[in-house]
């Protein structure tokens, strides 16, 4: 904690420690947050600098540290630690929920979670508690996949895996070299090395038909790299043909959940954004799911596309009605 971006929090934490501590000791303190004693005593020598606006001696925070002892006075605004605020805590706790959740903690043994969740609940009040309760975090993942999934990244072996594939309507045969499990928007993946699309591919796992832990020890390229998830699962590619929506104020959704290399306003909630689709089937998917929130106004092919396959549903829809 001794970079210059971790200071502010610290200070704010130091002072209502030591207000808490009279007396603690130069070395104490110093091990306590995770200091050297001159990285201390430079913390202190900014504290008293620091205090309420007209910086007279008695607007300021007094601090001594004279053989070891630090004394500390007039820091009453801000003798109490930081508390969270609702949204603040409740993030935390929902996280700390979607966490529990996930493939990989799911069968550890130990309560730390539950005990982390359970005092932060009990620290950030009635308010965040209740927030957080009320949001449900599923972890969707085919239950008869995970655990063969787990097997075999623990004995480092190959999988044999049947993948339905939803873009194209089928299922696929895949060996796959697995490297880990994570979970993205609530979803279970298994990431490895793919040996029909010869790269980096990530499996949704309630998408697995069928597992099987082959006895090949698993053994990915050089070049295999686990992919930065962190801003979602999607990522176009610049070769991807760009298409242009416009979307109705409750189509707005697709902006924020999708990467759009484009997005204006419109007027009244409305947008036009642009978007790099991976396949015509995909955006055609997300056009039908739009309906009249949103239509496809480029490139004019795919919209006619668009229409045609929303007219064949439409004329199904009225034939088994």
């Amino acid at each position: 904690m001794s970079g210059s971006a971790d200071r502010l929090p610290r200070l704010l934490a130091l002072v209502p420690y030591l207000m808490s501590h009279p007396g603690a000791q130069v070395g104490e303190v110093a091990s306590v947050f995770g200091l050297s004693e001159k990285q201390l005593i430079d913390d202190l020598q900014l504290v008293w600098m620091c205090g309420l606006p007209g910086h007279t001696p008695g607007d300021l925070i007094d601090v001594s540290w004279d053989g070891g002892e630090i004394l500390i006075d007039n820091a009453d605004t801000i003798a109490r630690p930081l508390r969270l605020g609702i949204d603040e805590a409740s993030a935390l706790l929902v996280a700390l929920r979607m966490l529990a959740a996930t493939p990989e903690l799911a069968e550890v043994p130990g309560d730390a979670l539950p005990r982390v969740t359970a005092k932060l609940e009990r620290a950030a009040g009635e308010g965040a508690a209740t927030v957080s309760t009320q949001v449900a975090v599923d972890v969707e993942a085919a239950p008869d996949a995970l655990p063969r999934v787990r097997e075999g990244l623990t004995r480092g072996r190959r999988l044999s895996l049947r993948y339905y594939v939803q873009g194209r309507d089928e299922v696929t045969p895949r060996e796959v070299d697995p490297m880990r499990v994570v979970v993205v928007d609530g979803r279970a993946y298994l990431e490895g090395w793919c040996y029909r699309a010869e790269a980096m591919r990530l499996f949704r796992l309630d998408r697995v038909l069928g597992v099987d832990v082959l006895e090949v020890p698993a053994d990915p390229p050089a070049e295999a790299e686990p992919r930065d998830v962190t801003a979602g699962v999607f990522r176009p590619s610049p070769t991807d043909e760009l298409v242009e929506l416009e979307l109705s104020a409750a189509g707005r959704w697709v902006a924020e959940y999708y990467p759009c290399e484009q997005v204006t306003e419109l007027g009244e909630g409305r947008l036009r954004v642009a978007l790099r689709a991976r396949d015509e089937d995909w955006i055609l998917k997300l056009a039908l799911r739009l309906g009249d929130t949103g239509r496809v106004v480029s490139p004019p092919d795919m919209a006619e596309t668009v229409r045609q396959e929303a007219e064949r549903a439409l004329a199904l829809y009225a034939h088994h009605s």
